[in-house]
């Protein structure tokens, strides 16, 4: 019952040391200054889609 109690210990211990590896890992990199993309970057020209479509309503003769 001891080596249990040990390994609970130290798998719970390893689970919080990683939880707060990760929680100053998330706070590092938010706290970059994320700039976007210049527009400039971006080397598509725009594209415009049209698309129409019409039913005639047939009548009876």
């Amino acid at each position: 019952m001891e080596r249990s109690k040990l390994i609970a210990i130290l798998t719970g211990a390893i689970s919080v040391i990683l939880a707060i590896a990760y929680l100053i890992l998330v706070q590092l990199l938010d706290y970059r200054d994320m700039k976007p993309a210049p527009i400039s970057q971006f080397d598509q020209t725009p594209a415009i889609i049209s698309y129409f479509w019409q039913v005639d309503k047939m009548t009876e003769m």
